[in-house]
Formats: C-alpha cells, structure tokens, sequence
C-alpha cells in the first residue's frame, strides 16, 4: 500500500487532518534539509513535499525562489532531491514524501529512469505543476506502473476541468486555495468553500488545499472542509530566517528547534 493512502486512512479513522509542510531541498544545505524533515516530523507533520529547486519556476513566490536560489548556489540536483527520501528512511523518519519539480527536470533525466529512481528511494507522490492533464499520459502510465501517486492541482480556474482532473487523481487531489504564486496571504476568497466542495464531490481521493496558508487560525478554517492543509512558505520563511544559526555547528541546534516549534505552532 502507497504510504500516502495509508497515512490518510489512518488519519481518517482518528478524525485528523493531514498536516503537509513543503520546503525547499537544499536550502541551506542537503545535510541541513535532512535535519529539518525529522525536525518536521517530530513537529507533527504527516507527509512532507520535497521541493526541487529550479531556476524558472512557475508557481512559486518569492519566498521558495529565493530557497531555491540558495539551493541552486549549492549546486542541488534533482538526483540530490530525490535520494533525500533513502537517507531520510535510513535516518529512522516514516513520513510519506512526495517529490515538488518541474516537467523539464523530469524529462532530461529520463522519464522510466526517473520513476525507477524515485521508486527506489522511497518517494511515494509526485507533483508537476506545469504538466497539465491533457499531456500527462505517459507520467500517469508510469506513475502508475511504479505505484507512485501523480498528484494534479486544482485551481478556482479549472471550472469545467475540475471533474476530469479529480476523477483521475491518485493519493490526493491538491486545491490551490488562491489564483497566483505560492505566498502567505492574510485572506481567502469567499467562494473558496464552494470550490473546495465541488472538488471533494468530484474526487475519489482526499483533497487537500495549499497557496497561502501561514497561521494557525487559517490551518484551523480549512481543516474543517479538507482532508489535508498544506503548508509552504511560511515554513520555508522560517527557515530563512534562521539561515546564519543553522550554517554554524555551535548554533544548529537552536535554529532547527526554532523551525520546530514554529512549524509545531501552526498545527491545530
């Protein structure tokens, strides 16, 4: 059983929402990003995205570009992000992980290749934000060979697209909660509750919401229409700012238990 679908039903049977932090690979460095996932799930978090740094990216905001440009500073690859997922396990977390890249990145490493590799190294989901339904046939065919759930992103704009996305969805049917880039917003619109609804009624998958969501007030209002919050750039700002204290060996230790508690504090 993929991790994510046993993650949700054992979530499901107690009655929880699926806290899903993202951060940024590499940022401030591969050995730092290691340390905070099992920072994360000691927080609380129940699955964790593993974002790909990438020098173009389309849906992030300032904040996760400027993760990823440290990370691109130190020379992060795709193959870097993927084998976090080994070494993390090897480390003793049991968080399901689901890999956040680009399409490009994935077809110059080969697409068979690629789900080989992901497979291998205990990533259980995958997100492609520029890969739209109409010309993710061949992913699909191969995440599904490899039991790797292709999770898409819904947002207020797909109208009439949102059942044919849902309906075709594996692990998780991402709701992008706001139109633009990823970023901490302090409101949502008002129909935000009719779009959430339409999906879940067109899903055979839990829904989870993300773009925006950065306190715990915000965490506590979705939650209570979702089956998973997710959570990005107020988590990749907290690393941010405790950047110089997690580069020092006498001071590591003070930034991630920073990270931890804010990360910890966001949970309702």
């Amino acid at each position: 059983m993929n991790r994510i679908d046993q993650k949700f039903a054992e979530l499901k049977a107690s009655g929880q929402t699926a806290y899903i932090p993202f951060i940024s690979i590499g940022d401030p460095s591969l050995e730092t990003s290691l340390e905070i996932i099992a920072e994360l799930e000691k927080a609380g978090a129940d699955m964790v995205e593993l974002g790909v740094p990438y020098s173009d990216p389309l849906a992030d905001g300032p904040v996760i570009q400027r993760a990823s440009e440290r990370a691109l500073q130190n020379r992060v690859t795709l193959m870097d992000c993927i084998q976090v997922g080994r070494k993390a396990r090897d480390n003793g977390v049991q968080l399901p992980f689901i890999l956040f890249t680009y399409y490009n990145p994935v077809l110059q490493f080969g697409l068979e290749h690629f789900f080989d590799t992901i497979k291998e190294n205990e990533i259980s989901g995958l997100i492609i934000p520029d890969l739209p339904l109409e010309e993710d046939s061949e992913v699909r065919q191969l995440a599904e060979k490899y039991d790797i759930h292709l999770i898409p992103l819904v947002a207020p704009t797909s109208k009439e697209r949102v059942e044919r996305i849902a309906s075709k969805a594996k692990g998780f049917v991402y709701c992008v909660s706001s139109l633009g880039v990823t970023g901490e917003r302090s409101s949502f619109s008002e129909e935000i509750d009719t779009f959430i609804r339409t999906v879940k009624e067109a899903a055979n998958v839990p829904v989870a919401v993300g773009f925006g969501i950065s306190s715990r007030e915000q965490f506590e209002f979705f939650s209570r229409m979702c089956d998973g919050v997710i959570i990005g750039s107020a988590i990749v700002r907290s690393i941010e700012s405790n950047v110089e204290l997690l580069k020092k060996a006498e001071t590591k230790e003070q930034g991630l238990l920073q990270i931890r508690e804010f990360v910890s504090s966001l949970k309702a």
